[in-house]
């Protein structure tokens, strides 16, 4: 394993332990994603050495991606097994998605910015998470093209 990858991982699981732990997130499956998904892939190259703590950073067009506490918060409220179908409305970074991704059998998330979309899809297509659908559009009224939904995840507010 090379310096740089031990470096992550050492970051990644500080992260856990100093933040995403004492948040009471204890779902050991919640707990692998986190360790599985490298953060940094979704911040401007300006913010990556920022990634690992515990703070929204900007992604563009005016927005963020979440504090890594409260996606794994809001991740753990789904009490996802494994087999589920799930719809995140705000793709944004697309963290979220692929964190998600670890989880569900299959992850459809929407976003309103297709700068956003764009960028996440491909982000989760580089990170082989073959299991997210990106979808370009206003989630406002949810996505019933592939509804029913076994969980629902609203990561961002609508106007």
């Amino acid at each position: 394993m090379d310096s740089k990858l031990k470096d992550i991982r050492k970051r990644q699981k500080e992260l856990i332990e100093n933040y995403i732990k004492p948040e009471g997130v204890r779902d050991q499956r919640v707990l692998s994603a986190f360790l599985k998904i490298p953060r940094h892939m979704f911040v401007p190259a300006r913010y990556q050495r920022d990634a690992y703590l515990d703070v929204p950073l900007p992604i563009g067009k005016g927005q963020t991606i979440s504090q890594p506490s409260l996606v794994a918060v809001m991740t753990q409220a789904l009490e996802l097994k494994g087999r589920e179908k799930v719809l995140e409305v705000g793709t944004g970074s697309g963290f979220q998605a692929a964190i998600l991704s670890q989880l569900a059998k299959k992850v459809y998330t929407i976003e309103f910015i297709g700068f956003l979309a764009d960028q996440a899809a491909r982000i989760l297509k580089k990170l082989h998470c073959d299991n997210v659908h990106v979808e370009i559009g206003d989630g406002s009224q949810g996505f019933l093209i592939f509804a029913p939904y076994d969980a629902i995840i609203v990561t961002a507010a609508g106007n």
